[in-house]
This record gives structure tokens, C-alpha cells and sequence, in this order.
């Protein structure tokens, strides 16, 4: 941009050049004004060039950086936080949300507050809760395999004929105080504790797999 103004103001001092040689023949004129009047059109051109030049520089830089913005992985923008969804959902709080019935396959909902979220028969396979609060929550006939529940606060929730073949819940994962009737837990790596008091109160027979609860937790 800067050579193509410095050839336009150039090209300028043309017709001045050109204006004064039509004119030699008059007395008005010294010898000395066909020398001075185009170097100094040719440092204002420099300087104009030199000050423009920056100003492209300049925009040019933020250009990059506003365009680094948008191209940004999103694995680190977390935008829509998984193949599904349009809103953010890892680090939010989004207690009291209604995600019954949607489809939120490897969603992920990392570290986020989700207290008494509905996700009543929400198909969630692979989606990450890892050290999310789903304290008080329904997770109601949820397809929850594969699900990440580690270091997650899952107390007082509701897994009524949930499926959690295989998810995760390792750490200080806790489901105390939630209802499991039906739930299948089939290859979920739970603590011994854990274990036990699931076993107290473990019941039922999930509707989609056939399993029952208690033989899901390897209870004695």
C-alpha cells in the first residue's frame, strides 16, 4: 500500500515540474525552483510513506492477532463443549438446567455446577462430569456409558434405570444418598466403600440392558 501512494504522490509532482518548464520564459521563476520544489515533494512522499507504512504495520498486527481469536482450538475455547450443543458447558454453572431427552454425546461438563439438572433419558455416552456437582440432579433412564463421573459430587441424584456400563468414577467420587433402583453399573471402577453402601440399597432390574442392580455391583 505504501508503494502505491508513494507512486501517486510521485506521479503529483509531475504537472508542477511539468507547469514551471512551460513556464522558464518568465523572469518570476529562479533557476533554483525546478530542483528544490520536487525534493521536497519526494521527502513529504517519504514521509507519508514511512508514517503510512507504520499505520499498515499496525493494523496489519492487530489483523493477526483478531484473526488468532477465531481460529483458536476448540479444545481450548471449549465452544458448544462437545460435538453437541450450541452453549458452553465445561466451568459453568448450570444448576437447574433442562437437558432432558437431548443428545450430548462426549459433552463435556468438566468441573461445571450442574445441581438439580435435569437430564431425565439424556443420551450421554462419553460425556465428561469429571469434577462436576450433579448434587440433586436427575439422571433418570440416562444412557450414561462410558461417562467420565471421576472426583464428581453425585450425591442425592437421581439414576433410576440409568446406564453406566463402563463409565468412570474413580477418586473421591461419591453417590451417597442417590437413588439406583434399576441402575446398571456393569465395569464401573468403584471404591470398596462406594461399593458397599450402593450395595445397601441397590435394587431393581434395568429395563434396557435386563440387568439387575446388585449383580451390576457385584454385591455378595
Amino acid at each position: 500500500m505504501a508503494l502505491v501512494l508513494n507512486f501517486s504522490l510521485c506521479s503529483t509532482s509531475k504537472p508542477h515540474h511539468h507547469h514551471h518548464h512551460l513556464s522558464t520564459s518568465s523572469p518570476s521563476f529562479s533557476t533554483s525552483t525546478p530542483i528544490h520544489l520536487p525534493l521536497q515533494t519526494r521527502q513529504t512522499s517519504q514521509k507519508l510513506t514511512f508514517s503510512l507504512g507504520g499505520s499498515v504495520s499496525s493494523t496489519t498486527l492487530v489483523a493477526l492477532l483478531s484473526a488468532s481469536l477465531f481460529f483458536v482450538d476448540p479444545a481450548l475455547a471449549f465452544k458448544g463443549g462437545g460435538p453437541y450443543g450450541q452453549g458452553v458447558t465445561r466451568g459453568q454453572d448450570l444448576s437447574g438446567k433442562d437437558f432432558s431427552g437431548k443428545t450430548l454425546i462426549k459433552q463435556d461438563f468438566k468441573t461445571s455446577i450442574l445441581r438439580q439438572a435435569n437430564f431425565k433419558g439424556a443420551k450421554l455416552l462419553g460425556a465428561s462430569f469429571f469434577d462436576a456437582d450433579l448434587t440433586g440432579a436427575d439422571l433418570s433412564d440416562a444412557d450414561l456409558r462410558s461417562a467420565d463421573f471421576s472426583l464428581a459430587n453425585v450425591t442425592k441424584a437421581n439414576l433410576s434405570n440409568a446406564n453406566l456400563e463402563g463409565a468412570l468414577a474413580t477418586g473421591n467420587t461419591s453417590f451417597k444418598g442417590s437413588t439406583i433402583t434399576g441402575a446398571d453399573f456393569t465395569d464401573v471402577p468403584l471404591r470398596d466403600d462406594q461399593r458397599e453402601y450402593l450395595c445397601k440399597v441397590a435394587d431393581g432390574v434395568n429395563p434396557t440392558t435386563g440387568n439387575a442392580t446388585r449383580d451390576t455391583l457385584l454385591c455378595n
